[in-house]
């Protein structure tokens, strides 16, 4: 039989979420804004926590959903005056690292893999295949940009000017975002917006992280050996986690291990 005490002190609390996967829009995997709101929410708010951690491992994806999520994680630990740390995998890249900066610190793996403050768009071009194949492509439009990019015909230097604006502007977005929330810890002189990556070492030398550590030892360090720790993750819809939705499962399995392929893991 316990006594349970009404005024005993209780031991602190960290809560831990897990963002682990490509980031994207409804669909596209469970890093999206809509899909972690409620799973933020709660880290946040249940049991009163000292801190949030993230334990981040995601190659990046969609900069709008990145943007959110990172929105989303500065408004609740301002709003609650809850500090946020993260704690990179094997790697937090791109869209990734975006959301580790949410945090007021970023810890990572002697290995793990950090970086990529850049932009990507890739696609294909099929207009050969279909002259090839008797196919008549016919695209009808109200608006010269509105078939911009189309797959299926060759490409027009003007849809690629146009389109390096928008890639541009939105490096610009990412780049103030990680100057904003690093600020004098990044390193001076250094080209950091490349698109590069490094390992965790030289990324703390770059200002890119604080430190080589693990999650329970630095939140144990910090807040004392007693704490505790209380996980939380999105969840995949229901008929997804009984292996009901195959082919969209299998396609985004397969995005999401191209995506961690291009950094070798």
């Amino acid at each position: 039989m316990t006594l349970k005490l009404p005024f005993r002190k209780k031991p602190p609390l960290v809560a831990v979420v897990r963002l682990a996967g490509v980031i994207g829009g409804a669909g596209r995997g469970t890093l999206n804004d809509a899909s972690l709101a409620a799973v933020l929410e709660k880290a946040f708010r249940k049991g009163k926590p000292k801190a949030v951690a993230l334990q981040i491992n995601s190659p990046g994806g969609s900069p709008v959903q990145s943007s959110l999520i990172g929105a989303r994680i500065r408004r609740l630990s301002e709003e609650l005056d809850v500090p946020v740390y993260a704690f990179v995998e094997d790697v937090a890249a791109s869209g990734g690292y975006w959301l580790a900066a949410a945090a007021d610190e970023i810890w990572a793996d002697d290995s793990s893999v950090v970086g990529s403050i850049g932009v990507i768009s890739a696609g294909f071009g099929a207009h050969v295949f279909l002259a090839r194949q008797g196919i008549e492509r016919r695209v009808h439009t109200a608006g010269t940009s509105k078939s911009m990019l189309d797959p299926f015909r060759p490409e027009q230097e003007e849809d690629v000017a146009r389109l390096k604006v928008l890639l541009e502007d939105i490096h610009t977005n990412f780049k103030d975002h990680v100057t904003a929330r690093r600020g004098d810890k990044l390193m001076k002189d250094a080209d950091l917006f490349t698109g590069e990556v490094w390992l965790a070492k030289r990324a703390k030398s770059l200002g890119l992280i604080d430190g080589i550590g693990h999650l329970k030892p630095e939140m144990q360090a910090r807040f004392g050996k007693k704490t505790r720790f209380r996980l939380y993750g999105a969840r995949r819809p229901l008929l997804s986690r009984l292996g009901m939705r195959m082919m969209e499962d299998a396609m985004t399995q397969i995005e999401e291990r191209a995506s961690f392929a291009r950094f070798g893991l």
